[in-house]
């Protein structure tokens, strides 16, 4: 039986030293001289230095009083400290602004360092940082602004470089150190993938720098710093990286949704020109037709129309091409109606307001002979992703670089069914000979917890499973695996609410339920039509709720 890594009391170093090792081994010609330096200089340290500094690291903030530091594991927390103050990766006399000093000081500290300052002693501690922060805006040391307090305070000056490190190993700055610790815990299981030396999603130096600049003008964005700069900056970069150009991309469109709700639709249009994120020629059109360039904004449409995007795009154009063409007094284009989908009316009491319409309309639905799940996406995610598990996790150069992956990296891109072509064919094919049924219920079973992007572990269930593989005919399994590989981030979504079994008949219904007021969103249109297109059960359940007697 494996022991338990959390045993171990430096389980924490453990897992900062495997991050280590890891670089070194696959990032070597990436790290910096002085990355390289601190890798080095880190492994000579002492046990207890070691723990203390990767303790600093895995907190929050950068400042830290030795009177709130207490690990058993490390012992004296002065003496642990001594080495890293020597190497200059603490620092026992930094300068705290009144931000700063408020994160360190407890409340009736500062009172006993600012009383005099304070008309209000009662009150709430943030309540008094404004004024606080106008009448001593400079920083001074711990010391400095409260002499009385015997303690001493610690200061990261290496957490940029330590954010580096993790940015190198995860592709990213959204996960952390945690992620050990959840793995550790079997908290997330993830997929073991073989890792070829290709497999690093920051190819070069330029590549770890211009992420984070990307990622810094992320943050000022989100800060509400002028947007003009930060537009300016993203523009101007381009990559060779296909996915570093689609954070730029990304970050563009967001610049450039957030113009155009304040109503700068000169600056978002600009922006969307640069961006080739998917949804931005559409959100073009609708500016254009905003800023009455109805000509312009029609030409765009057309050419868009010759090459839609994706089926999003499509039905976006089928709506706005007549109105445009309207504006600019051409004939009136007949609009395609959607087909009709069997409507079901339902009045039902309501006996509790926070429970779901879904739940009173699956309750009321449910029988023996027909028992009623809800699903909404899970179900035929889960179902394509346990069937096509080896092609979703194929080990393919640029798909996977760290083992904490819940998917690869490429999972949207254009390219992903295209790179994996032969082995979603050959998953596919177990559709056609009757295999797919057992090689569902076996990868239920080994593969049981382990992280996915399709498979939701929590939503599915041994009863729920057997039900679908005995209703849900292999030919309608298939339509709807290859309108995924269409377009994984809209076609995952928009699946109707509930489903119905017949057991005994070997039949279903898919139920998409819509409450007073409700309406059929766009992706949810989309299904619909795609199941009336290949006769597939399915119906719109409209809810009103009775009213209930005094």
């Amino acid at each position: 039986m494996t022991a338990n890594p959390l045993e171990d009391p430096f389980y924490y170093l453990n897992n900062f030293r495997q991050v280590l090792d890891w670089l070194e081994l696959r990032y070597a010609d990436v790290l910096s001289e002085t990355e390289h330096g601190f890798i080095r200089d880190f492994k000579a340290l002492p046990l207890a230095a070691q723990g203390l500094l990767v303790r600093l690291v895995m907190r929050k903030g950068v400042h830290f009083r030795a009177s709130k530091l207490n690990y058993d594991e490390i012992g004296d927390i002065e003496q642990a400290a001594q080495p890293l103050l020597d190497h200059g990766w603490l620092d026992a006399q930094a300068s705290l602004s009144m931000v700063d000093l408020f994160d360190v000081l407890l409340k009736a500290e500062i009172l006993q360092a600012f009383g005099p300052f304070i008309d209000q002693p009662k009150g709430r501690k943030d309540d008094w940082l404004p004024l606080l922060a106008e009448q001593f805006a400079d920083a001074r040391r711990l010391c400095d602004w409260a002499p009385l307090l015997d303690d001493r305070l610690f200061s990261l000056t290496i957490m940029d470089l330590c954010d580096r490190l993790r940015l190198m190993f995860f592709g990213n700055l959204y996960q952390d150190w945690s992620e050990f610790v959840l793995a550790d815990l079997g908290i997330f299981i993830y997929e073991k993938v073989e890792f070829c030396s290709e497999s690093r999603g920051l190819r070069s130096r330029a590549d770890v720098d211009a992420c984070l600049f990307l990622h810094q003008c992320q943050l000022r964005f989100e800060a509400g710093e002028p947007l003009q700069a930060i537009a300016e900056q993203v523009s101007a970069l381009h990559f060779d990286n296909p996915w570093l150009q689609r954070r730029r991309d990304k970050v563009l469109f967001q610049i450039g949704q957030y113009a155009e709700r304040i109503g700068e639709l000169a600056f978002a249009l600009s922006v969307y020109r640069e961006s080739a994120c998917p949804g931005a020629r559409l959100r073009m059109i609708r500016v254009l037709e905003r800023c009455a360039e109805y000509p312009l904004a029609l030409e765009l449409a057309t050419l868009a129309e010759q090459a839609p995007e994706s089926a999003a795009e499509q039905q976006g154009l089928q709506r706005i091409v007549p109105r445009l063409r309207r504006k600019l007094g051409g004939p009136p284009l007949k609009r395609v109606k959607a087909r009709p989908v069997e409507r079901l009316d339902l009045q039902l009491p309501r006996s509790d307001p926070a429970l779901s319409v879904e739940f009173y309309v699956q309750a009321h639905l449910h029988d023996d002979d027909g028992p009623v799940h809800y699903v909404e996406n899970s179900l035929i995610n889960a179902l394509f992703g346990l069937l096509c598990w080896p092609a979703i996790f194929a080990p393919l150069p640029g798909a996977f670089f760290h083992p904490f992956q819940r998917g690869p990296v490429d999972l949207l891109n254009e390219d992903f069914q295209q790179r994996r072509a032969e082995l979603f064919e050959a998953c596919l094919a177990e559709l056609d000979d009757g295999r797919y049924a057992e090689t569902i219920r076996a990868r239920f079973v080994s593969k049981w917890g382990i992280q996915s992007p399709f498979v939701f572990w929590g939503a599915l269930h041994e009863d729920l499973l057997e039900q679908a593989l005995a209703c849900l005919p292999a030919e309608h399994l298939k339509h709807w695996f290859r309108r995924l590989l269409l377009d994984i981030k809209a076609n995952r979504a928009g699946m109707p609410d509930l489903i119905q079994f017949w057991p005994q008949h070997k039949t279903y219904r898919m139920i998409e339920v819509k409450g007073p007021g409700d309406r059929l969103q766009d992706n949810q249109l989309r299904w619909l039509e795609f199941c009336h297109a290949h006769q597939m059960p399915v119906a719109v359940c409209y809810v009103q709720w009775l009213e209930q007697s005094a």
